[in-house]
C-alpha cells in the first residue's frame, strides 16, 4: 500500500490520535538523560524506552519476526496544532498526521501504537510508501539520524484497550520525540507501547 498523493490523504482534522490523557507519572528530557529509578523503569525497558535506536528494529531482533506496520489513518491537519506536545511547532505545516501498529507478522500480537506528523514536503520526500517502518525508509536513502527524545509518559489509554487486547485500567508506557536529520527535525512521533513486549523484556519495573 502506497499513499504518496495528497488524495490518498483524508483531509479532515475530526479524527482523534491516541495518547496517554491523564498520566500518572511523566518525565522530562533531562529525567530521560539521567535514566529513571528501576522500581519505576527497570533498566530493559529504559534501553529499548530511552535509547536511540529505532523501535521496530528493536522489536525485530527481541522476537525474532517481521513486524508489520498497519496503517490506521492519514490525515491532513493543515496548520493546527492538533493538541500534540509542543514541539510539533518545529514541523512545518502543512502538516499531515500519521497513524500506526506495529505487528508481529508471527504471532499477530500489536506491540505499538504510534502517531507522527510530517510536513507534506517532508513525507514526500523521506516516507514515499507510509506502509513502511520509518527505519526502512530512511535507511534505503542511508539517512543519517538524531533521536531527540522530549518526554516519557505512564498512564491508561482506554481507546487502545480492544487492539492491545488489555482492560481499560491498564497503563501504559509512551514517549514523544523528534528525528533530526541535517540539522533539521522531519518528524515528531508519540508511541505508546503494549505491556505484550515485556514476554521479551521482562517486567517493566523491579
Amino acid at each position: 500500500m502506497t499513499l504518496t498523493s495528497v488524495q490518498s490523504i483524508q483531509s479532515t482534522t475530526a479524527q482523534t490520535w491516541n495518547r496517554i490523557e491523564e498520566p500518572m507519572w511523566q518525565g522530562s528530557e533531562d529525567d530521560i538523560r539521567k535514566g529513571l529509578p528501576f522500581n519505576l523503569l527497570s533498566p530493559t525497558w529504559q534501553m529499548f524506552l530511552m535509547g536511540d535506536g529505532a523501535p521496530t528494529r528493536h522489536l525485530q531482533l527481541l522476537t525474532q519476526s517481521e513486524i508489520s506496520v498497519d496503517v490506521i489513518a492519514m490525515t491532513n491537519i493543515g496548520d493546527d496544532d492538533d493538541n500534540a506536545p509542543s514541539d510539533i511547532s518545529l514541523i512545518a505545516a502543512p502538516r499531515i498526521r500519521r497513524q500506526i501498529f506495529l505487528r508481529s507478522q508471527k504471532t499477530g500480537e500489536i506491540f505499538s501504537h504510534a502517531t507522527s506528523w510530517w510536513s507534506e514536503a517532508a513525507m514526500q520526500k523521506y516516507l514515499k510508501d507510509p506502509s513502511l517502518p520509518i527505519w526502512v525508509s530512511l535507511n534505503q536513502k542511508y539517512t543519517e539520524l538524531y533521536r531527540d527524545l522530549k518526554g516519557i509518559y505512564k498512564g491508561a489509554c482506554p481507546q487502545l484497550a480492544q487492539s492491545f487486547g488489555y482492560p481499560e485500567t491498564q497503563e501504559y508506557w509512551a514517549r514523544h520525540y523528534l528525528l533530526w536529520h541535517g540539522g533539521e527535525p522531519i518528524t515528531m512521533l508519540y508511541e505508546i507501547y503494549s505491556p505484550a513486549i515485556g514476554k521479551y523484556l521482562g517486567s517493566s519495573s523491579l
